[in-house]
Formats: structure tokens, C-alpha cells, sequence
């Protein structure tokens, strides 16, 4: 019983992948049509703009202007800051980006020996804009039409927004959402990692990918895929991020079987997600899914989050061989219906009844001991401890608002936490996404 509905996402991710490569040949717009070529960037052997494979660009961000719909960019191993150092990169057509290759572009491994790492630094008016930004959503047509069609992948990237924080005393432990313009420190980027935006009839997949150390208020890996469009977001790894570690977006607002933008969501690991800032109510969660969307959720892991695993804002979904593990409130959210792991198939109304096999378990999580040792003895705040810390001001104004009927104006308190996504370091939370829990979760991408 519980193999089935593995066997059918198996079966649903062969024809979502084999879907990728073209759409229905009257669904794409002229320029969204037409074929592209491939770029090469190499951070060791770079230079210049031609990006071929004998002449590679040294920098994705260098390129970027040149680039057209369903162009392919292999990027070599190395860390790369975008164009200017400015830690961002936007791309407004569709294309695919490939890391994880060795110099000659020959031979891949993402995770290990040729690392494609994206990130950036910390100075006053560098960017705060998603790390990876795809959005093709409001590109026209010579006749102004909005453009649709194309395929857009991200395979093999690694996001690290660390370096691109700004962190109290700058000592890693807590980070800062604002300016510190006396030392010339911006403010922790309140954006994702990898955020995509397609078109209509724009299937999006997302693979392979590692995103951490990011502080947006949504998605930390978030992928928006409107009317006729299908996503897959497989084997990622997302590590100590705010918000909803994946978010699996809408364009659409419906109920047309066929037009609704269709999810596959598997063998991903989300863990360590937080609240958007110490005592707030939302964010925290490991992945989240919009309304007006189908999904099968199946063979990932969902734990350590401030509020809980899956919240569901309304969409359909099969979800099925998960594994919950250690999220503070809850394991599934269905529009406020809050719901341990064991109690989904009995309760839940949005997830199909041939749903099985999702289990809350202790897990052992091979991530750094120091990191670990910081994440364990943080102190959490709640809004209702800083609601109860405030006191009302015997002030000349408050007595006038009393009189004439108004709410008093308490004072301001101060509850910032010591320790909130603190820095992890590549090295220390990687390991993390080598193995799976009994074929649960991502897995170390193989050599290629």
C-alpha cells in the first residue's frame, strides 16, 4: 500500500520532466519559441562576454543582458558574486541555468567537488533582491502581448546568503533587518534564494539546488507558475532560512482542471525554518503550498520549523511517505486545521484519501556541532510574552486619551532575540543533504 502513491510520483515526474524540454507548440509566443544557444561561465577561467566554452564569462551577472529565451548557462565550480559584487542576479526570459560542472564542462558534481556556490557581501547599497531571480511574467511581444511558453530550470545551484547578512555585533548569532549606515552594513536581504516567476504555459523545475542563510518573509526556494504550467521542485536541500523554506506559488485563480498549475514536489529536505522575525505569527514553516494549485507532495522532510511541516493555504494535493520531524506547532496546517503527522489521513479534507505512508519521527541530523550547539540553546520569544511586557505610560498624552475614550499608548519594549538564524557555515550544514532517512529527503546528486 504505501508504495503506490511513490510509484505514481515516479510515474508523474517521468512525464512532467519529458513535458520540459518543448510545450504544446501553440501555447509558446514567438520570441518564447524560438531555440537558444549555450553559454559557458567560469569564475577560474573567465573573462570577457563572449561565454563559449573556449571563452567562458567569468560571472553570470556579466551576461545576463545578453541572454535570450531558452538559452542554456553551465556555470564551472567556484563562488561567484554577480555582476559589481552586488549579490543578485534577475533574469527576465526563460532559460536554463546548470551548475556543478569542472572547468572543461564535462563532468558535474554539485555537491562536492564542483560547487557552484551564489552569494554575496555585506556593504551599504549592495543589492537585497532574491539571489536568483527568474521572472519572465511581464515580458511582451512586438505587438505587446504578453509573452508565454518556454521552460526555465535551475539545476545544481547552491545559495548562501551568510555573507550577505548583517549580523548583531557581527558575531553570526542573530541577524538585523536594517541599515547600519555609521559602519557601512546593509540589511539582511528580506528576499529568497532562488525565486521564479513564469508565464503562462511555462513549465519551471527546479532540482538539485541548495538554499541557507536566507531571511525573506515568503520563500526561501519559490517557484510561481501560472495558467498551463507545470512545476517540479525535487532533491533541493534548504537549511536555516525564515519564512517557508519552499513555497509552491499560483498565477492562476480558478478552477479549470486543465489550466490549474500542477506541482510535483519530492525528495526535497527543508529543515530549520524560522519565523520571519523573533515574535512574529507567521513564516516558520518548511514548505508552504498557495490555493488554485494541484501538488503531489511525496518522499520529503519537513522538521525543525518554528510553526510546523506543510501549510496548505487551500490547494489539492496528494501527500504521501513524508516525514515530519521536530516542528514546534504542528506537522500540517489546512487553513487553520492544525494536525499532527498521524492524524492528516483521518482529519485532513484537502489531501486525496489515497494519501499514505507520512510518519513523525526523531531523526539524527549530521550538521555541524557548533552550529547545532548555538541552535539548541536559543531562547524563543512569543508575541504574547511581549504583549504581556508592556506597560502603559502615566503620561500627560495618555491621560488625555483616557478621557476622551481612546486606547493608551504603552511603551516600547524591546525583544529582540540574542540568537535568531544564525550564520551556517556551507561546510557545516551540507552533509545534512547527502543522505536520505529511509528514502526520505534529498540525496548527494551523483557525479554526471
Amino acid at each position: 500500500m504505501k508504495t503506490l502513491p511513490t510509484q505514481f510520483a515516479l510515474c508523474l515526474l517521468a512525464c512532467m520532466m519529458a513535458a520540459l524540454p518543448a510545450l504544446a507548440q501553440g501555447n509558446n509566443s514567438p520570441s518564447f519559441a524560438k531555440k537558444g544557444r549555450e553559454w559557458f561561465v567560469s569564475k577560474a577561467n573567465g573573462s570577457g562576454q563572449q561565454g563559449t566554452k573556449e571563452k567562458p564569462a567569468k560571472d553570470l551577472g556579466n551576461i545576463i543582458h545578453l541572454l535570450k529565451p531558452n538559452d542554456i548557462v553551465r556555470i564551472a565550480g567556484g563562488t561567484y558574486l554577480s555582476k559589481g559584487s552586488m549579490g543578485a542576479d534577475e533574469i527576465n526570459v526563460p532559460v536554463h541555468i546548470i551548475g556543478g560542472y569542472d572547468e572543461t564542462f564535462t563532468v558535474r558534481d554539485p555537491w562536492d567537488k564542483y560547487k557552484t556556490i551564489f552569494t554575496g557581501t555585506n556593504e551599504y547599497m549592495k543589492s537585497t533582491s532574491p539571489r536568483l531571480y527568474i521572472r519572465t511574467e511581464q515580458q511582451r511581444e512586438a505587438n505587446g502581448q504578453l509573452a508565454q511558453g518556454g521552460t526555465i530550470l535551475v539545476d545544481g545551484i547552491i545559495i548562501d546568503n551568510g555573507p550577505r547578512n548583517r549580523y548583531h555585533l557581527d558575531k553570526g548569532l542573530a541577524i538585523r533587518r536594517k541599515a547600519d549606515p555609521t559602519t557601512g552594513q546593509n540589511p539582511s536581504p528580506e528576499s529568497g534564494g532562488i525565486v521564479i516567476v513564469g508565464s503562462k504555459y511555462t513549465n519551471i523545475a527546479v532540482q538539485n539546488c541548495v538554499v541557507m542563510n536566507t531571511a525573506p518573509s515568503e520563500g526561501a526556494l519559490s517557484v510561481r507558475v501560472f495558467q498551463g504550467g507545470k512545476g517540479i521542485i525535487r532533491n533541493n536541500l534548504c537549511l536555516n532560512n525564515t519564512g517557508y523554506g519552499i513555497f509552491a506559488r499560483t498565477g492562476y485563480v480558478g478552477s479549470d482542471p486543465k489550466m490549474t498549475p500542477q506541482f510535483l514536489i519530492a525528495n526535497n529536505t527543508s529543515l530549520f525554518n524560522w519565523k520571519h522575525d523573533p515574535i512574529a505569527t507567521y513564516g516558520g514553516n518548511a514548505l508552504a503550498l498557495d490555493q488554485f494549485l494541484t501538488a503531489t507532495v511525496t518522499n520529503n522532510v519537513f522538521g525543525f520549523a518554528d510553526m510546523g511541516g506543510v501549510y496548505n493555504k487551500g490547494s489539492r494535493i496528494v501527500m504521501s511517505n513524508n516525514l515530519f520531524a521536530g516542528n514546534s506547532k504542528y506537522d500540517y496546517d489546512e487553513n487553520g486545521a492544525k494536525m499532527k503527522a498521524n492524524d492528516i489521513l483521518d482529519e485532513a479534507m484537502l489531501v486525496d484519501p489515497s494519501s499514505d505512508g507520512n510518519e513523525a519521527a526523531l531523526i539524527k541530523i549530521p550538521i555541524g556541532e557548533r552550529w547545532a550547539t548555538i541552535y539548541g540553546s536559543r531562547v524563543e520569544i512569543s508575541r504574547e510574552q511581549v504583549d504581556a511586557s508592556v506597560t502603559v505610560a502615566n503620561t500627560g498624552a495618555n491621560q488625555l486619551r483616557s478621557m476622551l475614550g481612546l486606547n493608551l499608548q504603552g511603551n516600547a519594549v524591546g525583544m529582540d532575540a540574542e540568537i535568531f538564524l544564525p550564520l551556517l557555515q556551507l561546510e557545516e550544514g551540507l552533509p545534512v543533504g547527502f543522505m536520505p532517512w529511509d528514502g526520505k529527503g534529498c540525496v548527494l546528486p551523483k557525479q554526471q
